[in-house]
């Protein structure tokens, strides 16, 4: 009906509109809460990436630029740091030497770790698995010592089989730890009716279970690769002048009498960037990993 229609003095209204109900504001109380939520995880963020924002801004900054308060966020950038780093220093050795390192100790902990992992789940070995928590939460320092002491005697300090085996101490526990509970969580009815069809029980883990567990050796994985790639304490003491990481070589720009802030600025540079585009990436497997089994039940 048009307004034309209507009689004089009364104006149409939508039925539409009349319908729909009013929108009523949230309490303070919710809004106050949604503030602090927002605010404290800027505090977080501001907080976390700081120290990577002024890492990356004093890599690109001269000594004498860094030690200048004036110059904290205007200055000229410049390279040198990186140049230095890269050609001058032969970085790219120990960029190879680190990726070694993290690829067979993770690989080497994933074979032996998976198939422990998948034994102690389905036939509830309860003291292997308490073993397996306390090798994590043993102090790598204090064994140290005797890995020094065994290793010497055995003339294989410096190589690069001792600094895999170290690292696979850490590992293997961390990639049996996580695959328990992937494995707590799969149903044991789907190997049950893959032995009924005609399986082994060798055989259903193969080709049921292995491939249902892709995603829990991903997180594993990535966990002891990037625990490997950062680790600094096992390949300072265990490693040689031809198999030193990254970490380590980080120590070359610290000498007793100086600090070469730039070029310990550029290479703290090169070991973070890698390793934090791995994790971007690979978020969701890392996140999985960290909460794997805490439904189940």
């Amino acid at each position: 009906m048009s307004n034309a229609l209507l009689p004089a003095g009364s104006t149409r209204v939508d039925p539409q509109a009349a319908a729909a109900p009013a929108r009523r504001r949230k309490p303070l109380s919710v809004r106050a809460y949604t503030w602090f939520r927002v605010g404290a995880l800027i505090v977080v963020v501001l907080a976390l990436l700081a120290p990577l924002a002024w890492l990356f801004a004093s890599s690109l900054k001269t000594n004498v630029d860094i030690y200048d308060a004036s110059k904290t966020i205007v200055f000229t950038p410049t390279l040198e740091n990186y140049v230095n780093v890269i050609t001058r220093n032969n970085y790219f050795v120990y960029i190879f030497n680190s990726f070694w390192v993290a690829l067979v100790s993770t690989v080497l902990s994933l074979l032996l770790g998976v198939p422990a992992a998948y034994a102690m789940s389905r036939f509830t070995m309860h003291r292997s698995a308490l073993v397996v928590l306390m090798a994590r939460v043993i102090p790598g320092i204090s064994l140290l010592v005797p890995w020094y002491y065994v290793f010497s005697n055995m003339r294989m300090v410096g190589g690069f089989t001792v600094l895999i085996l170290s690292h696979m101490f850490v590992a293997l526990p961390l990639i049996v730890y996580i695959m328990m509970s992937y494995f707590d969580s799969m149903p044991l009815e789907l190997e049950e009716s893959a032995q009924v069809d005609g399986l082994t029980p060798i055989g259903a883990f193969q080709k049921i279970t292995l491939p249902l567990s892709v995603g829990g050796m991903a997180t594993s994985g990535i966990l002891a690769f990037i625990f490997s790639w950062n680790n600094f304490m096992f390949a300072l003491v265990l490693s040689g002048a031809h198999t030193k990481t990254l970490p380590v070589a980080i120590f070359d720009f610290v000498s007793y009498a100086s600090i070469d802030w730039g070029g310990l600025m550029a290479a703290a540079t090169v070991v973070t960037v890698p390793i934090m585009v791995i994790a971007l990436f690979t978020q969701k497997y890392i996140v999985s990993g960290m909460t794997a089994g805490a439904t189940k039940g």
